[in-house]
C-alpha cells in the first residue's frame, strides 16, 4: 500500500497537492455516504453476529432468538474484519468498521491510480485517481456492512502486487530477490483474503496464479523476465499460503457439520436446510433484472409473495399463469416454502425449460448479465428500483437515468482504455471474462456482482484520457509522463 502511495504522490509528473485534494474529495464523499445512507440491516447483522460470537465467545456461529448455533453460510474473511473492529471500537460498533472501510477504499483509489501509472503513465494515473475517488458506485458500499469494499481493495492489491512482482525481477540474478519474495507474499495474502471474503473471491487468484506460471514459460528463451523455474517456486509459495486457511476452514466444516465445504454454500443454506432446488430453478426462468431479485427472490420465507409483482415473462401460457398464481396463494398461507411447494415450483420450471430451452439457457442469462453491468447503480440509495416508471416518480427516474448514464460513460471510457492494448491486456481480459462467465450461472442478478471489476475498469478509464506508450511489452511498466 505504501508503495502505491509513493507511486502516485512522489513520482515526477504527479503533484502531491493534487493527490491530496483528490483524496480529500474522496474522503468527503465517503463520509457523507456513511452519514446519509448507512446500510446495516440484513447481511451486516449476520456478519456482526458471527463476529461477536467468534471473537467474544469462541464460537463461529449466529445468535437467533437467544440461541447460538455454529454456521458455515459465510466465509470468515469479513467476520474477522468486523471482529477486529469490534475489539478496537467496541462490541457491535459498526460505525468504527465503516470508517475503516472509508480509509480502505481510499487506499483502493491509490492502488487504482498506481495501476494506471504502470499501464499507461502519470497522466492516466491522475485521471484514474479522480475517477476512483469520485466514483459513487464504489463509494456507496463503504456505508454498508458488506464485503464489497474490502473485496475491491484486495483485488486492486492483488493486481498491483502481481505487476510489481513481474517488473521487479532481475534476470541477471540467478536467485530470487527479497523484493520479489515480498511482492509474491503480498500477492498471495491479498488474493487469499479476497477468496476468504466471498465465494467468488478466488477468481483473482485463479487468473493471476496461472498467469505467473505462463510468464515464466513465455520467457524461457528471453533475456528478461521471470524464468520458468523461478515462476514455479513463486507459484508454489502462493498456492501454499492460499491453501492453509482454506484447509483449516474445510476441516472445521467437516468436523462440525460432517460436510465437505471449502467455500460457502451457493444458496447460503446450512447443512440441515434445503437449498430449495425447485424454487431456484423456477426463479431462473423469471428473473432478468435486480427488481425481480428485490421484489420476489429476497421475500421468500417469512414474507408474503406478491403475485402482482411478477413480470410478464413469468408465464408462457394462461395455464402457467394460473398454476403460478395457485402456487403463490398456497405459499402465502404459511409464508414458508415446504418441500411439496418446492417440488411444484420445480415441475413448473422443468416445463418451461422443456418448452423454451434457448430462452432460459441463453437469452435470460445474457439479460441478467446485461442488467448487472448496465442498470442504474442505485441499489444502495433510497430510490425506487423501478427506474423506468417516470410517471410514478419523475425526479427519482431522472436521477436513475443520470446514474445509468454515468455508469455507461465509465464503461465506454474503460473500453477505450482497453483498446489501447496496455501491458497485461490478456490478464485484464481474462479476469473480466471469468467474472462474466461466473455471473452467467446466477439465477438472480445484483449490480454489486460486477463491482469487483471496477478497480481494473477505473484504471482503464483513466487511460482513455492519456496518450500511452507505443510499446506493447507485457512485462515492463509504462513510463510515459505526458
Amino acid at each position: 500500500m505504501m508503495q502505491a502511495m509513493r507511486a502516485v504522490i512522489s513520482r515526477p509528473g504527479t503533484n502531491t497537492i493534487h493527490t491530496c485534494l483528490a483524496l480529500a474529495a474522496g474522503l468527503a464523499l465517503r463520509l457523507w455516504m456513511v452519514a446519509a445512507f448507512p446500510d446495516l440491516d440484513g447481511d451486516p447483522q449476520i456478519y456482526g453476529s458471527i463476529a461477536r460470537n467468534w471473537f467474544f465467545h469462541g464460537i463461529y456461529g449466529i445468535t437467533a432468538n437467544g440461541h447460538t448455533r455454529a454456521t458455515l453460510i459465510r466465509l470468515p474473511g469479513y467476520p474477522f474484519f468486523l471482529g477486529l473492529c469490534f475489539v478496537l471500537f467496541g462490541k457491535g460498533n459498526y460505525t468504527g468498521a465503516l470508517l475503516v472501510q472509508v480509509i480502505a477504499d481510499l487506499g483502493t483509489c491509490l492502488l487504482i491510480a498506481a495501476l494506471a501509472r504502470r499501464l499507461c503513465g502519470a497522466r492516466a494515473a491522475r485521471w484514474a485517481l479522480w475517477l476512483a475517488v469520485l466514483c459513487p458506485f464504489t463509494a456507496s458500499y463503504t456505508a454498508a456492512g458488506l464485503t464489497e469494499t474490502l473485496e475491491l481493495l484486495t483485488i486492486a492489491l492483488s493486481f498491483y502486487a502481481f505487476i510489481r512482482l513481474v517488473e521487479e525481477h532481475s534476470p541477471s540474478d540467478p536467485g530470487i530477490s527479497a523484493r520479489v519474495w515480498g511482492w509474491t507474499l503480498l500477492l498471495a495474502l491479498s488474493a487469499t483474503y479476497a477468496a476468504l471474503l466471498r465465494p467468488d473471491g478466488p477468481l483473482a487468484g485463479l487468473v493471476l496464479y496461472p498467469a505467473l506460471l505462463l510468464y515464466g514459460l513465455r520467457n524461457r528463451h528471453s533475456a528478461t523476465g521471470v524464468r520458468p523455474g523461478q515462476s514455479i517456486r513463486l507459484l508454489a509459495v502462493c498456492l501454499l499460503i492460499t491453501a492453509i486457511p482454506f484447509s483449516l476452514w474445510t476441516i472445521r466444516n467437516w468436523r462440525t457439520f460432517h460436510v465437505f465445504q471449502p467455500l460457502a454454500p451457493r444458496y447460503a443454506n446450512e447443512p440441515w436446510q434445503s437449498s430449495d432446488p425447485g424454487w431456484q430453478r423456477w426463479i431462473s426462468t423469471v428473473c432478468a433484472d435486480f427488481t425481480c431479485t428485490y421484489d420476489i427472490y429476497w421475500n421468500l420465507n417469512g414474507t408474503p409473495l406478491d403475485f402482482g409483482q411478477l413480470p410478464a415473462r413469468a408465464f408462457d401460457s394462461p395455464a402457467q399463469k394460473q398454476a403460478t398464481r395457485q402456487l403463490f396463494e398456497d405459499y402465502n398461507r404459511t409464508e414458508f416454502l415446504t418441500p411439496e411447494l418446492d417440488a411444484r415450483f420445480g415441475q413448473l420450471a422443468a416445463q418451461r425449460f422443456h418448452d423454451h430451452p434457448w430462452r432460459y439457457r441463453v437469452e435470460l442469462p445474457l439479460l441478467r448479465l446485461a442488467d448487472m453491468w448496465l442498470r442504474p447503480r442505485t441499489e444502495m440509495l433510497p430510490v425506487s428500483n423501478r427506474w423506468w416508471r417516470y410517471s410514478d416518480h419523475p425526479q427519482e427516474t431522472l436521477f436513475d437515468w443520470a446514474y445509468a448514464g454515468l455508469n455507461l460513460a465509465l464503461l465506454v471510457a474503460a473500453i477505450i482504455g482497453l483498446a489501447k492494448r496496455p501491458p497485461y491486456f490478456w490478464i485484464i481480459v481474462a479476469f473480466v471474462a471469468a467474472r462474466c462467465a461466473l455471473l452467467l450461472t446466477l439465477e438472480t442478478p445484483e449490480p454489486r456482482y460486477t463491482l469487483e471489476c471496477f478497480p481494473l475498469l477505473l484504471a482503464l478509464a483513466g487511460m482513455a484520457f492519456a496518450r500511452c506508450p507505443t510499446s506493447r511489452s507485457s512485462s515492463s511498466p509504462a513510463r510515459h509522463e505526458s
